[in-house]
């Protein structure tokens, strides 16, 4: 009788963890979750009657995340590389479900939300990692175009438009859309892009960008844009308008020093900084582990990115080494959006 094939599993699967990765991962989660409790005790009983109404929220999600991590961790990232085209069309479709009625939530007159099964989340977060796939297959299959400026540059830059305009003129979600402009430029650096390009298309940018800045404070436009990036350079213009949670943040850091007032000590929570633990939490931090607090995370983030850099170094593939420096990218560029506070 003919002997039965043993099933075989793929070897990706026995893969080691980055077990340096991991650690910092776990360390940072739950050092997150801790300021999350921290941070918003006052405005959740503000405004739910609980003071554990957010955290519980973040704790699901966190471990949610830890279990499709784990899965995750055992697909061979290949897979993806078949289905990135599909994966482009899907990123930026998904956005357009913020119109469907029933599904987009509006908050504070933005529609950047997806309700699902009582569950209340951004589809643009979904994007973000749909983009980094489908940059990451199409450069590794156009590898040969990229030191033309036509094919290599400006057409893998024109695929930005769709998700981007969704984002800018349907969402109203600027944020996002410099999050996944910065990621798509590393990403094509790192494929191999000329940097020329970079240069010439990035002083043009600048250019225009200030042109068109100084024609909107001269004209007296009243784009709320506008006043974000003012307020970003000198908040204290309007220290009680547009400028108030920057200035606020400003004195939860100030008042951290080197030690910090303390774990759960903080005063600024108290309804001086709204959403004390979304974009500002990095402040209420600060104020409450000062310096050395600060450092810590940091010096975490800085270890996420070497161990992200090298394991794009070892990668066996472009594909998923751009997959690796896209991952990197974006958590660094979103830790340093709500960093800054913008």
């Amino acid at each position: 009788m003919p002997k039965k094939k043993k099933k075989r599993v793929s070897n990706f699967v026995n893969n080691q963890f980055d077990f340096i990765l991991c650690i910092t991962v776990l360390l940072l989660l739950a050092l997150g979750i801790i300021m999350v409790l921290s941070a918003s005790a006052p405005s959740a009983l503000s405004v739910t009657g609980n003071s554990y109404t957010y955290v519980r929220k973040q704790l699901l999600f966190g471990l949610a995340g830890l279990v499709v991590m784990f899965a995750l961790s055992k697909v061979d990232y290949k897979v993806y590389k078949k289905y990135y085209w599909y994966i482009y069309f899907a990123s930026w479709i998904i956005l357009l479900l913020v119109l469907v009625p029933g599904f987009g939530v509006s908050v504070k007159g933005a529609t950047r939300w997806v309700s699902l099964a009582g569950i209340q989340f951004q589809p643009s977060e979904l994007t973000k990692i749909g983009m980094i796939i489908f940059f990451a297959g199409y450069l590794t299959d156009h590898k040969s175009e990229l030191q033309e400026f036509k094919a290599g540059f400006v057409k893998p830059l024109c695929f930005l438009i769709p998700p981007i305009g969704i984002l800018f003129f349907v969402q109203n979600h600027f944020s996002v859309s410099l999050v996944i402009c910065v990621i798509a430029v590393v990403v094509m650096f790192m494929a191999g892009c000329r940097l020329k390009h970079f240069v010439v298309v990035g002083t043009i940018g600048v250019v225009i960008g200030a042109v068109a800045l100084s024609y909107l404070q001269m004209s007296g436009s009243d784009s709320f844009r506008l006043d974000r990036i003012s307020t970003y350079f000198n908040p204290w213009e309007d220290a009680q308008g547009t400028g108030y949670q920057t200035v606020q943040s400003l004195y939860a850091i100030g008042s951290g020093g080197m030690f910090g007032l303390g774990l759960g000590n903080s005063k600024q929570k108290y309804l001086y900084i709204p959403e004390p633990h979304n974009d500002f939490i990095f402040s209420i931090l600060a104020e409450e582990l000062g310096f050395i607090g600060c450092f810590l995370v940091i010096s975490l983030f800085c270890v996420f990115v070497w161990r992200g850099v090298l394991i794009s170094m070892r990668s066996t593939d472009m594909f998923g080494s751009l997959i690796a420096v896209g991952i990197t990218t974006l958590v660094r560029s979103s830790n340093c959006y709500k960093y800054c506070g913008c």
